[in-house]
């Protein structure tokens, strides 16, 4: 075990799970020794207010291959997953969720999807679910066929906590704000296309209760509008920003040359005509003309402003063990 590499590294993002992490640990462990794998799990306590940390405190006195990370406060999954893959060196990297609900029986085969069958990335698929129907399945199912439909990979289950990784895919990509739902995508638009599911079991949620709201679903659909904007504009803003904004800019400046030239017509055979000011056009144009200006500048200063902020992904850790 003292090496720079082993064969698995397993994270687990939790908050406020302490019943279940004893019995979590001494399961994976279970798994590994019976498949002779070298391992490490590493546990990221997304700010626990129970005994969580102390839990993983003493597992890590105890077993060299459990890890702790402890955020001060709460950031949410996706800072978990990428301070974990951040410490991760494992030849895959196995994600699950601490609720005992991802089974760990299931490592040895995704571990055998990655490293024998050439996988890059490997997605559960609880294709059959102990979740409310009303609550949890439907919303799901909606969500899932959104987000194949725009990203263009079909998987069931995008925000299964259960996933499989080679190493070098976690490492090329970056997690952040509630981006977690995404990883196949962020994966595919770094360039790693082989990317595949497999049908893993779920199980009904043994203690505690779930951590996630409703509101979830609708957040989600605003982070896959961001991803897809920044994946097909991030590089180029202006393409987006300076198209829709000339656009408006040729159309505005259209109408005005047409309420103008109506009335340079009637000046021209000496007709009367009301002025220029009194058409609902001449402000419709000036009103675009003058929106589609401000959109191009914006792709413009855009163009000019890196997305990536230095402090994006910047977490204040109280404490970790074994790393």
């Amino acid at each position: 075990m003292n090496k720079d590499i082993m064969d698995i590294s397993v994270i687990v993002p939790l908050y406020n799970e302490e019943e279940s992490l004893p019995e979590l640990f001494a399961w994976i462990s279970r798994v590994m020794a019976a498949n002779g794998f070298s391992y490490e799990v590493i546990f990221v306590d997304d700010g626990s207010s129970d005994k969580s940390w102390s839990i993983i405190s003493d597992l890590a006195e105890k077993h060299q291959e459990a890890k702790g990370i402890k955020f001060r406060r709460n950031y949410g999954k996706s800072a978990a997953l990428y301070c974990g893959f951040d410490r991760a060196v494992g030849d895959v990297v196995i994600t699950m969720d601490a609720d005992l609900q991802d089974s760990p029986d299931e490592i040895p085969e995704l571990y055998k999807m990655i490293m024998t069958d050439g996988y890059d990335l490997v997605s559960g698929w609880k294709k059959v679910r102990y979740d409310s129907k009303l609550a949890k399945n439907l919303p799901s199912k909606l969500f899932n066929a959104t987000t194949r439909a725009i990203s263009g990979i079909k998987l069931h289950d995008f925000n299964c906590g259960l996933k499989a990784y080679r190493r070098n895919v976690v490492k090329s990509i970056e997690v952040y704000g509630e981006m977690h739902r995404y990883i196949p995508y962020l994966a595919k638009n770094a360039g790693f296309k082989k990317i595949g599911e497999k049908v893993v079991i779920h199980q009904a949620r043994k203690y505690g209760t779930s951590k996630f709201g409703f509101n979830r679903f609708f957040n989600g659909y605003l982070d896959l509008i961001t991803l897809w904007f920044l994946s097909t504009f991030g590089k180029k803003p202006m393409h987006f920003f300076g198209f829709v904004g000339s656009m408006m800019f040729l159309l505005g400046f259209i109408a005005v040359s047409l309420v103008g030239g109506a009335k340079l017509y009637h000046i021209m055979n000496g007709t009367s005509a009301p002025l220029v000011t009194s058409s609902p056009y001449f402000y419709l144009a000036l009103t675009s003309m003058v929106i589609g200006t401000q959109l191009f500048l914006t792709g413009f200063v855009a163009e000019l402003v890196s997305r990536n902020a230095s402090e994006r992904n910047d977490y204040k850790l109280e404490e970790t063990k074994n790393l």
